[in-house]
């Protein structure tokens, strides 16, 4: 297995209640998840994945804090927004922030998605992150399993990078929704001139 030990970060006690540390956010997003999405990438991972896109998202340190409250009326803003998208980094090290967020733009309409390192059976276990069971709760979709790059797909009609991920469809609603998979990508420019390309990358993972 190409997997990383996944222990947690003193750097996470950094963060402040009501905050997430976050590597990115784009609005408007069709290539990740159903229909039109917020999509927040959050900051740090311990797995260091070969082949992982977003190697700049492994560090924990503090990168880009924004409170939940902030981040909801940002994603609320975009009345194309059809739901919203946890990447990363590893969503569930920051599961607690990330569950109040998920509550407060599921009461607006929306839906809720994540990317995540871990198994479903392990985010259901005693070992989990903090506060993992309340951020599942409020999913309906999950697509788990880290990113093994000797297993990768490399096809734009998959919804997994890699043979070993698993795609769990929690909504019943959204089952007939799980055709985003495409071979385009989305290149989002920012005013700093940074920017984050997300979508199909050949053989490379999302």
């Amino acid at each position: 297995m190409e997997t990383k030990p996944t222990k947690p970060s003193p750097a996470l006690m950094q963060i402040p209640e009501g905050y997430v540390n976050i590597m990115g956010y784009v609005h408007e997003s069709e290539v990740n998840g159903p229909g039109c999405r917020g999509v927040v990438w959050v900051q740090g991972c311990p797995r260091q994945c070969s082949g992982c896109f977003n190697p700049e998202s492994w560090s924990f340190a503090i990168n880009q804090l924004i409170s939940v409250d902030s981040l909801v009326e940002k994603i609320l803003s975009k009345p194309h927004h059809t739901g919203v998208t946890f990447s990363g980094g590893e969503p569930f090290w920051q599961a607690g922030p990330l569950a109040s967020l998920a509550r407060q733009v599921k009461a607006a309409g929306l839906n809720v998605m994540s990317f995540t390192g871990f198994t479903l059976d392990q985010l259901q276990s005693q070992s989990a992150p903090p506060n993992s069971a309340a951020l599942l709760a409020q999913l309906d979709i999950l697509i788990d399993g880290p990113f093994i790059e000797s297993l990768a797909i490399n096809s734009p009609t998959s919804l997994v990078s890699s043979s070993n991920q698993g795609v769990h469809v929690f909504n019943p609603e959204l089952t007939n929704q799980m055709n985003w998979a495409s071979d385009q990508i989305e290149i989002h420019i920012f005013k700093d001139g940074s920017r984050i390309v997300t979508g199909y990358q050949g053989s490379l993972s999302q």
